[in-house]
């Protein structure tokens, strides 16, 4: 990868890292289905005025939003309220192998010996960083986590095509445009009436809606599917797996925890892994 690239991609497992954590506060008030939908409907007002309508490709771009948010979210997070939370960080990573093998049948992407490496050693620190996960019992939990992963990297295997016809942030502004109604759908059949939820919700958890809308989506999606349209899925994925570091790193500054030493450990294996992939030598 270029550096400015690598920067850029850089930029999708901090941005994400820091939302999640501070998401989760923002779940005592808003549900997650009704809070993922304010996260893609708030830049879908604002941003499709500036990108034309991608004739052709409504029902692809309906497609990447049902599986990879819509369906994605609700396999997802029903199965995190069975497992921990350690556990779950452990399964969701498990989205970067099943994108690499995704995009080897649909695109026929072949990854290289080194990348290979690289992303096993950046699940062994995964694994150091996780802890090994409890999951006794819980079958059914690890199998709605593992195909939530699933669907989400189906989703951006599908993705990166349409990326190529329309660009990174028209795909991104687009996608919000499907994905935000039929999060809103779901969450008012589940949930119930939303005006509740927004009468209750603190000023923080506002703020969060509008950091997640404003900023986390539009930044972190439209730089996501910037490098993902110019570099092959098996190179993009393995950044994903920094995700539980910077996690870590913004639980720590901004919620007070205190990790164990392992964790920290477990952060530089996974730093060392993903840098062997994004990091080549260039060719004479």
């Amino acid at each position: 990868m270029k550096i400015k690239d690598i920067f850029i991609a850089l930029l999708v497992p901090i941005i994400l890292g820091f939302g999640f954590v501070i998401a989760k506060p923002a779940m005592q008030y808003f549900p997650p289905y009704l809070l993922m939908g304010l996260r893609f409907t708030i830049p879908a007002l604002i941003l499709v005025w500036w990108f034309p309508p991608p004739k052709g490709l409504y029902f692809d771009l309906f497609k990447v939003s049902l599986i990879g948010s819509t369906l994605q979210y609700g396999l997802t997070y029903t199965g995190l309220n069975i497992i921990d939370a350690s556990s779950a960080v452990l399964l969701v990573m498990l989205e970067v192998p099943f994108g690499i093998v995704i995009a080897f049948f649909l695109l026929k992407e072949i990854p290289t010996v080194k990348n290979i490496i690289g992303l096993i050693i950046a699940f062994i620190g995964v694994f150091i960083l996780t802890g090994a996960p409890n999951l006794e019992g819980k079958y059914i939990g690890v199998l709605l986590v593992l195909s939530g992963a699933f669907t989400w990297s189906l989703g951006a295997v599908m993705a990166k095509p349409l990326s190529k016809k329309i660009g990174a942030f028209a795909l991104m502004t687009w996608l919000c445009v499907f994905s935000g109604p039929m999060l809103l759908l779901v969450s008012l059949v589940f949930d119930g009436n939303p005006i509740s939820y927004f009468l209750s919700a603190n000023i923080n958890s506002w703020l969060t809606v509008i950091f997640l809308g404003f900023f986390l989506q539009p930044v972190g999606y439209g730089a996501w599917y910037y490098v993902l349209k110019r570099y092959p899925v098996n190179k993009v994925m393995p950044v994903l797996l920094i995700l539980p570091v910077t996690g870590l790193i913004t639980s720590v500054f901004l919620l007070g925890e205190d990790p164990p030493k392992q964790v920290f450990l477990g952060g530089l294996v996974i730093i060392f892994g993903v840098g062997m992939i994004l990091f080549t030598k260039k060719k004479k």
